[in-house]
């Protein structure tokens, strides 16, 4: 039995379990993971971006339960501070942390117009305008961190939890087809072939539960 477990629900739509899961994988917190059925109401609302969620996901370790993405980001990064969650450097360790809460608490249009979807494909999908800004501005984070840390990832070779925190935006990127430059390409590939987002997404691949209400509108 793990010594941890994990709340998560879809695999294919919800972009905060995900990130949980890359956060507990990054840290090597062995979890068992538990999913809420789509049908519950409280996980649609929060799928559907109707509602934001307090059910998931949820981390629950040794007495502690966390069931905010960032707090578990801050929570594994506290205990488990050999998995370079943050960076060293003092500096580089308070961009991460901004960058990472820019996502938390922002891009509500990107949300809305490209809802995460792995299972499905729009290679001519016309984005609408209002998302663009939000596209733009991580298109900006992204070309200004691979600027400063070269790379691959955003701070350098290594992951740390802002990659966590993108990396469903590059999965939407994906899905609907969008036009990337060239830092902003090579980015996505790199998270796209990471193990754990091939994991992750393999099972969603198997996932049976749809949202009609997504699949139909897209």
């Amino acid at each position: 039995m793990a010594a941890a477990t994990l709340t998560i629900s879809s695999r294919n739509y919800s972009s905060w379990s995900l990130r949980a899961w890359l956060l507990c994988k990054m840290a090597g917190l062995d979890v068992d993971v538990k999913t809420v059925p789509i049908d519950d109401a409280t996980n649609r609302a929060e799928l559907l971006l109707l509602s934001p969620s307090v059910l998931v996901p949820r981390l629950e370790h040794k007495g502690a339960r966390i069931w905010d993405t960032l707090s578990i980001a801050e929570y594994l990064a506290e205990l488990k501070p050999e998995a370079g969650l943050l960076p060293e450097d003092r500096i580089i360790r308070a961009h991460c942390r901004s960058i990472s809460g820019e996502m938390h608490a922002g891009f509500y249009n990107l949300r809305s117009a490209l809802p995460m979807n792995l299972k499905a494909r729009y290679p001519d999908f016309k984005t609408w305008a209002g998302a663009k800004p939000d596209m733009a501005r991580v298109f900006s984070i992204w070309q200004d961190c691979i600027d400063k840390y070269k790379g691959p990832y955003l701070f350098g070779d290594e992951l740390t939890m802002a990659d966590a925190m993108y990396a469903p935006v590059c999965t939407r990127f994906l899905t609907y087809g969008v036009h990337l430059d060239p830092v902003s390409k090579a980015y996505c590939n790199e998270i796209m072939t990471w193990p754990a987002m091939a994991e992750w997404i393999e099972a969603a691949q198997l996932e049976p539960d749809e949202l009609e209400e997504v699949d139909a509108e897209f």
